[in-house]
């Protein structure tokens, strides 16, 4: 805050510390940074690129002896960095000059301060403009930006003078005006007659321009010496230094829990069935421990917080590990400190942590960076988050001891009730119940912005979604968990209370998931959001009745619910099962069972009528301070989600890679989950292999689940390559799940869960896609295993109708079959290719099981397998087409003109595709048979 000094005052301020400062002193920080900042530039730029930076596009040296502005502190390294490092620094003061002018100026009679006030915003605001946008970067935009500062200088100075007091003028009267003509001048002379030497007074000019500015604004130095202006600087209370540090530990507590699934699972992928790894899901259970008076005891004190957590970030340290199952003993490990620590403290703030995890994963293209299946590698950062971790351990261990150990849900503002008498504790059965069903539904729907999203996705109509695209409106899930957790912040207590364990409110609740299950694209994520707001809503008040009626046996609360944690868990995972894992059969295809288990067990944190737990609702308690930091907190995060999706929105469509050619690569990959051979996230190298393909299907893609990480496997490719994207049936359709990449616009989609009444479900994609102005039908797919028969038969003709139902338009079917070639009936490829009027890529290839490519409508000029690298267990294979003539079909093709053969230099450029296009630090282990001219 600032204000006018008077020789009376004498307040004394109260509440929290404060440093009194004059405004002067803000003046001359700025001054001093800005000068350095364009002199230290000035300086190297000379010493160390002199030629080079007065060298321009009409003359360089001798004619040219003076650098430009722009070409000082945009062309060169070190004086470009040093420059726009210092320069940042210096935006505070500016800002904060533009402001306290304000502050001296206004008047109720004139609007004229305001005016002035936002000029000097936007000519701040252009100043970084032209000063991070190089001429380097974008010539025209650099000088659209400049040219905007120079114009908001004359309201900006001319306004300044008019507003100041009077007798102050004198000081303020630079002429900076005079400057411009002369620069204008020379800088035409350059531009237009292109004269030597021009230049270079244009540049004194300019940099006489950026001296006056900068003497102007120190200028103001004066004016607020002469008001007595002063800044009055308040620390932050101990809630306000705590909470940040408080949400860094919740954030790494959700970053820890979540990356034990992941970690475990990998092994559980690789046996296709029980690997013996899933034993570490009973670390959940550790929270037990603290049934165990003293390590309770020692756990809550200063000592036992920062020592289990310390302990803990071992879980953040295991990225280094390259062998999973040393990697998956250390996360086990970490995840038993972590737990038992935060449970200690009823998992304090454990809502802010989640959405900031959430938040993460959004930034990070659906990946907690500081999982330890991330590296720098795969897009990692894992150091960060081990320093944000030791800076919370610091700000935790240095904090000052409370005069006498309270609750410590009282003390985060989680919120307990008025006793732990008799009556609360007989209770502890029914609010550990609905903690575990919370802390599962938190994880599984909500640990990542774009679950809700999948889970309404249908694909597209008429060349456009018919719902949310989740790297475009995972924001939108973020803003509604935000909503849900200010709910109980803002109210006050006794009505927060009331209102968030009203049987009305789990109403709200019932019918949001009831829309979210049943209804798809916009209306099914409109549920998912409401259902997101009532979950995040009710998370301090199911925590605090946790935390109420455990109070005295908190290891038989906490046991309990996270043994229905765990069994959530494995029924989640369960609804999608293979047909040989065993019991898998009881709860495929089941999620509506779940997710009724799962708001049943929920519901014993309301109050119902005639019952003695619907007289208890426990109030809702935090102090003021926390809950405006909470809020800032809420509203921050909020914003930075928008951000992050401004930044991620994509500047250019989808182009093809051979554009304007009539030639379409496509490929088929079953990338295994996301999880490499090594356990890793496969994300980016799957980028680098497909970069070039216009057209890609990828088979085991439906990672929305909590074993996956609740991961989004397009993320990357979509965001860095460009491709329209067909998500395939979400999880609620509990399938392993089916992804549609293609550079070219996709005009219609459907998705299809071919037939299985004794395996698991087979999902399918179809998809028009508008090739090079002709339409070209992609069918993908992930058909059943051996082990059910009928299942692969009626799967086949299915697959085998969908394709016939379009003769004799253009088909690509990229599938996942398990059959070898012109295997005899009910073997599924005598089915896809005789019934559904399909051509295979190549019939001459024996060596194959899993994946195959056919067509029809369309010239095969290449295929290629890529096979037995690091990235997956099963191959990539790759057929390179040619459309015909606009309105030109091809039918009853030879085998002879199909797989007729040529030698690459007898062929067009644009129809070879030579092995450079996969450089050598992307092949990651692969090696390629290939037959045609691909490679």
């Amino acid at each position: 805050m600032a204000g006018r000094n008077r020789k009376q005052h004498s307040q004394q301020p109260t509440g929290c510390d404060r440093l009194v400062v004059d405004a002067s002193y803000v003046a001359a920080i700025h001054t001093c940074l800005a000068l350095a900042a364009f002199g230290s530039a000035l300086l190297l730029g000379c010493a160390l690129h002199f030629k080079k930076i007065v060298r321009n596009g009409v003359a360089g040296y001798p004619d040219e002896w003076f650098p430009s502005v722009s070409a000082t502190i945009g062309d060169w390294y070190p004086e470009r960095n040093l420059f726009q490092i210092l320069i940042a620094i210096t935006s505070g003061p500016r800002f904060s000059i533009v402001f306290l002018q304000y502050l001296l100026n206004r008047q109720s009679q004139s609007s004229l301060p305001g005016w002035v006030f936002l000029c000097g915003v936007i000519r701040t605001l252009s100043c970084g403009g032209w000063v991070y946008v190089t001429s380097n970067d974008d010539h025209d935009v650099h000088d659209v930006l400049m040219i905007l500062y120079i114009l908001c200088n004359v309201p900006w100075m001319l306004g300044g003078i008019y507003c100041t007091p009077t007798g102050h003028t004198e000081s303020r009267r630079r002429r900076f005006f005079v400057s411009v003509i002369p620069m204008i001048y020379f800088f035409v002379q350059h531009k237009v007659y292109r004269i030597p030497g021009a230049y270079t007074w244009y540049s004194f000019f300019e940099w006489g321009l950026i001296l006056l500015d900068i003497l102007y604004d120190s200028i103001t130095g004066i004016d607020f010496e002469r008001s007595q202006l002063q800044v009055s600087l308040a620390f932050l209370d101990k809630e306000g230094i705590s909470l940040p540090g408080d949400v860094r530990s919740s954030y790494l507590f959700w970053s820890i829990v979540t990356s034990l699934l992941t970690t475990l699972f990998y092994f559980s992928i690789w046996e296709l069935g029980f690997s013996g790894s899933e034993a570490a899901l009973f670390v959940y259970l550790s929270p037990a421990l603290l049934g165990i008076t003293p390590l309770r005891q020692w756990a809550t004190t200063m000592e036992g917080r920062v020592t289990l957590r310390l302990l803990s970030l071992i879980g953040l340290a295991a990225y280094k590990l390259d062998d999973p199952v040393t990697r998956l003993f250390v996360v086990g490990g970490a995840n038993l400190f972590n737990l038992v620590s935060h449970c200690a403290d009823w998992m304090a703030f454990l809502g802010l942590g989640l959405i900031l995890s959430s938040l993460s994963k959004h930034a990070n293209h659906s990946n907690n960076p500081v999982w330890p299946m991330l590296n720098e590698e795969t897009g990692g950062y894992n150091r960060m988050g081990i320093a944000l971790a030791v800076l919370a351990l610091l700000e935790l261990g240095t904090r000052p001891l409370a005069p006498h150990h309270t609750s410590t849900t009282s003390q985060k503002g989680v919120g307990t009730s008025s006793s732990h008498g008799r009556d609360t504790a007989s209770h502890w059965l029914a609010s550990s119940i609905a903690l575990g069903s919370l802390f599962f539904t938190l994880h599984c729907l909500l640990s990542d912005s774009s679950t809700i999203v999948a889970w309404s996705w249908t694909g597209y109509e008429s060349r456009k979604p018919r719902g949310p695209l989740p790297h475009l409106y995972g924001a939108v899930t973020i803003l509604a968990q935000s909503l849900g957790l200010l709910i109980p912040v803002v109210l006050p207590s006794s009505m927060a209370s009331a209102l968030l364990t009203h049987i009305a409110w789990f109403a709200y609740g019932c019918v949001s998931s009831f829309i979210m299950y049943n209804f798809r694209n916009w209306l099914g994520f409109a549920g998912g959001l409401n259902l997101a707001v009532f979950c995040m809503s009710i998370t301090p008040s199911v925590i605090s009745q946790a935390a109420a009626n455990g109070f005295n046996k908190p290891g038989r609360t906490l046991f309990l619910a996270f043994l229905l944690v765990i069994i959530f868990y494995v029924a989640n995972v369960f609804t999608a099962a293979y047909a040989f894992v065993p019991g898998g059969v009881y709860f495929r295809e089941r999620t509506d069972l779940v997710l009724v288990a799962q708001l049943a067990t929920m519901s014993l944190a309301f109050r119902w009528p005639k019952t003695r737990f619907g007289r208890l609702g426990p109030t809702l308690r935090s102090s003021r301070a926390t809950a405006v930091y909470t809020v800032a907190f809420l509203v921050v995060l909020s914003l930075s989600s928008v951000l992050v999706t401004i930044f991620h929105w994509p500047v250019i469509g989808p182009t093809p890679y051979k554009p304007g050619t009539g030639v379409l690569n496509a490929g088929i990959w079953t990338v295994h989950f996301g999880f490499d051979n090594a356990g890793r996230d496969s994300q980016r190298r799957i980028r680098d292999i497909i970069r070039w393909l216009d057209v890609v299907g990828l088979l085991e893609t439906d990672l929305h689940r909590t074993v996956y990480g609740n991961r989004d496997l397009t993320r990357v490719i979509t965001e860095e390559l460009g491709y329209y994207v067909d998500l395939g049936p979400g999880p609620n359709m509990h399938t392993w799940g089916v992804a549609l990449l293609s550079k070219f616009p996709i005009i219609s989609s459907d998705h299809h869960l071919l037939p299985s009444p004794h395996g698991e479900l087979a999902p399918a994609i179809e998809a028009t896609l508008d090739v090079h102005g002709t339409e070209v039908t992609v069918v993908i797919s992930h058909n059943g295993q051996e082990e059910d028969a009928l299942d692969r038969e009626l799967q086949s003709k299915e697959l085998a109708r969908i394709m016939a139902k379009s003769y004799p338009q253009p088909v690509i079917f990229l599938g996942y079959v398990v059959t070898k070639p012109h295997a005899p009936r009910p073997a599924p490829y005598d089915f896809l290719v005789n019934d559904g009027l399909m051509y295979d890529i190549d019939p001459h290839d024996r060596d194959r099981w899993c994946e195959y490519i056919l067509y029809r409508g369309l010239y095969r000029t290449a295929y290629a397998r890529v096979s037995r690298g690091i990235v997956t267990d099963t191959e990539l294979q790759i057929g390179q087409f040619v459309v015909p003539k606009h309105g030109f079909n091809l039918i009853n093709q030879t085998e002879e003109s199909r797989l007729l053969r040529a030698w690459k230099e007898q062929l067009p450029e644009h129809h070879v595709c030579n092995s450079v296009v996969i450089p050598l630090q992307y092949t990651y282990g692969l090696s390629v048979v290939a037959d045609g001219v691909l490679w």
